[in-house]
């Protein structure tokens, strides 16, 4: 459990480090935001893949892991219909808004937004950790603290470009974080409770992971004319969790 803490507040962490990052560097070139979210994206990949679903098909029933991992992306996809985009909320879509939304409603629909990404991700550190294997939780839990600390960086300029105070920004970030963290606990904690559900919760974890990267990170990196920068970042990415799956696995 003392492992279980200490994975939780650095993967949580992460996002504020990209936030107290963020107010260093407010206005962020997109040339350089595509090429580290795309790094974190291919870094995600690998965890995905090695850290998650390889393992869950270790347990030797295929059809567990891919159950696990549509599961994983319904419950994304549902998540999704109900709360808005981050980049509807934060004004970071090419058409501006026909209708002005009260500084209230901005705020929270935004918390909703990021909260809802950061649960399966705390998820997935926590059935890494639960698993036993600590090369793979390892891998796992780098990956996604990987992707938090840019994913920290871009989320305070368009917060403080909407009008949104600098102690509200850290705070709204702060209890993403947190969110994240609970994640993190509620999965090591079922997983150690239950074995037998360790198989799907690892699909069901990595199946989340494969949405988030589809979904939010590769579009939002190919959608500034800096494609390849992205791709051979992504690819960079992949390649530095073989290496580390390679020495730690």
């Amino acid at each position: 459990m003392k492992i279980a803490l200490i994975v939780a507040f650095s993967v949580g962490g992460a996002t504020i480090f990209g936030v107290l990052l963020g107010f260093l560097f407010k206005n962020i070139p997109h040339k350089f935001h595509d090429a580290i979210l795309g790094f974190a994206a291919g870094v995600m990949l690998g965890a995905a893949i090695i850290g998650l679903i390889q393992p869950s098909m270790e347990y030797g029933n295929i059809w567990v892991t891919l159950i696990g991992i549509v599961v994983g992306v319904v419950f994304l996809n549902l998540a999704d219909k109900l709360t808005p985009h981050l980049h509807v909320i934060t004004g970071m879509d090419k058409e501006k808004h026909r209708e002005k939304q009260s500084h209230i409603n901005k705020v929270m629909l935004f918390v909703m937004s990021i909260a809802i990404h950061n649960l399966p991700e705390g998820l997935a550190a926590g059935v890494g950790f639960g698993g036993g294997d600590l090369g793979d939780a390892i891998t796992v839990a780098l990956g996604i603290a990987l992707q938090n600390i840019p994913e920290g960086m871009i989320i305070v300029s368009p917060l403080i470009i909407a009008g949104v105070p600098k102690l509200r920004v850290f705070l709204i970030a702060s209890f993403t974080g947190i969110i994240e963290i609970f994640g993190t606990l509620v999965g090591y904690s079922a997983v150690s409770i239950s074995t037998a559900i360790l198989p799907f919760a690892l699909a069901f974890a990595g199946g989340t992971m494969l949405y988030i990267i589809s979904d939010e990170m590769i579009p939002d990196t190919h959608s500034h004319g800096f494609e390849k920068q992205a791709t051979y970042s992504l690819i960079g990415g992949f390649m530095l969790m073989l290496v580390m799956n390679f020495y730690l696995g």
